[in-house]
């Protein structure tokens, strides 16, 4: 069984939504999961589930889900949720004589399964392993994320630019060249490194059309962010 004190560790910042039908599995297993998490929230069905997950999609760092549930059993749920965030975790609870959804299941991505009834060591050793994937995620993401000025920041991984928390869309051509433009904090790309890139991605792009591509992408940055050197280049001036 994993060390209590680094399960916490990592779980200690998370919340987890527990989608459960039966009152006294609901309330045994809320109980334990409120000893690590930051926020527990328990619902009856599957619908309920659902409906709060779709005010927030980003709120739940885990979904803990029975399979069988009214109105939305766990294997649509887990669908539904996948539509909307197919990197979300979830872990399903399945009594034993239930094996036959596991496969769908399988099917749809979810790794972690936890049999019923519920052995508790199982449940924290299948937390740490959830929980410790989430945290070194989001370092990695950190490492992907590109903050350009205080509101605005670039991800590399997810390929999308957000300010002050709301998304700015950007075409395929903007991505790849803010791709390029954040390869290295501060270089400056000359016309011949940005067709070169372009072309790595079996693209092809004029010079004399990236003038006009980093003059719309300009618009959708933070001002004076994109230099123009000239005759050298074009650079993007990032916080990190």
């Amino acid at each position: 069984m994993v060390d209590l004190k680094e399960l916490i560790l990592y779980t200690k910042n998370l919340k987890i939504l527990f989608a459960e039908d039966h009152y006294e599995v609901r309330k045994n297993t809320s109980s334990i999961l409120e000893n690590f998490f930051s926020e527990v929230v328990t619902v009856d069905d599957g619908q309920k589930a659902y409906d709060l997950y779709l005010k927030d999609p980003n709120y739940f760092d885990i979904i803990l889900s029975d399979i069988q549930m009214p109105y939305i059993d766990g294997i649509e749920l887990t669908k539904k949720i996948y539509d909307i965030n197919p990197s979300q975790s979830i872990i399903i609870l399945s009594a034993y004589d239930e094996s036959k959804y596991l496969l769908p299941l399988v099917n749809l991505g979810i790794e972690q399964f936890i049999k019923k009834p519920i052995n508790y060591e199982h449940l924290v050793d299948v937390l740490f392993e959830v929980s410790k994937k989430i945290s070194q995620d989001e370092k990695e993401e950190a490492v992907n994320d590109i903050k350009i000025d205080e509101q605005t920041i670039y991800s590399r991984k997810s390929k999308t630019l957000t300010a002050n928390g709301e998304h700015i869309y950007i075409t395929k051509f903007e991505i790849i060249l803010l791709d390029l433009l954040t390869d290295e904090k501060q270089k400056i790309y000359s016309n011949d490194d940005i067709v070169t890139y372009f072309a790595s991605f079996s693209e092809t792009i004029d010079p004399q059309n990236i003038r006009k591509l980093v003059s719309k992408l300009r618009k959708k940055l933070p001002q004076e962010s994109l230099k123009s050197i000239y005759g050298v280049g074009y650079r993007l001036l990032t916080l990190s």
